[in-house]
């Protein structure tokens, strides 16, 4: 990390720390203080953008169906597959939370960071102690991605878009096979519900 004055805050991004054993045991050791924010979505949408995602670069990988279930008619979800696992939140936080308090921890709903930007961003403005800068002026919708973009000011006329590789159109999916899903991620959704105090309304 850069140094950083007293009067100042250093971010960093890097999505795979929250499902990564060892990350807060390192970041606690690096600062306790360290505030964290974790940007979470409704995971059945979430393991089928990943999906997405992946097969554009591999279009030879199996179906989503076939990577989710070692047995679909007995409803054995394979939490050993990547996209499965990631959405188990509940479990990764609990891991957390064994380094920092949930008062240091911030959850952005991913949901609303496309329908209500500036609403999401204020929260974590506040989380952070800071005053409120961004607002919805800083934001416009761009129909073609269907996601918000930032102007980088109030005033500039080049906002920033996220990448190609975000805003796919997502795969279609058999709907009984995201039934199954929505059953299996069920009791862990509830579970991040009551440990986080929040609920996301991801039924």
């Amino acid at each position: 990390m850069p140094r950083t004055l007293s009067s100042q805050i250093t971010m960093e991004k890097t999505p795979s720390y929250f499902v990564t054993k060892e990350a807060p045991r390192r970041i606690f050791n690096m600062s306790r203080d360290t505030k964290l924010i974790v940007v979470v979505r409704n995971p059945v949408t979430r393991a089928i953008s990943d999906y997405t995602q992946t097969l554009s670069k591999k279009p030879d990988i199996p179906t989503f169906e076939g990577l989710s279930f070692q047995n679909r008619s007995l409803g054995l979800v394979d939490t050993s597959w990547n996209a499965i696992r990631i959405g188990m939140y509940v479990v990764h936080l609990q891991n957390w939370l064994q380094y920092f308090p949930l008062s240091q921890i911030h959850f952005v709903s991913g949901e609303k960071l496309i329908t209500d930007p500036a609403g999401e961003m204020g929260k974590v403005q506040d989380f952070l102690g800071i005053k409120r800068v961004i607002t919805d002026k800083h934001f416009y919708f761009n129909k073609t991605k269907g996601f918000p973009c930032l102007k980088k000011t109030e005033s500039s006329t080049l906002p920033r878009c996220l990448g190609k590789s975000k805003g796919r159109t997502h795969v279609q999916i058999d709907p009984e096979v995201i039934e199954q899903l929505r059953d299996f991620y069920r009791p862990y959704n509830i579970k991040f519900y009551e440990t986080v105090g929040q609920d996301f309304r991801w039924e």
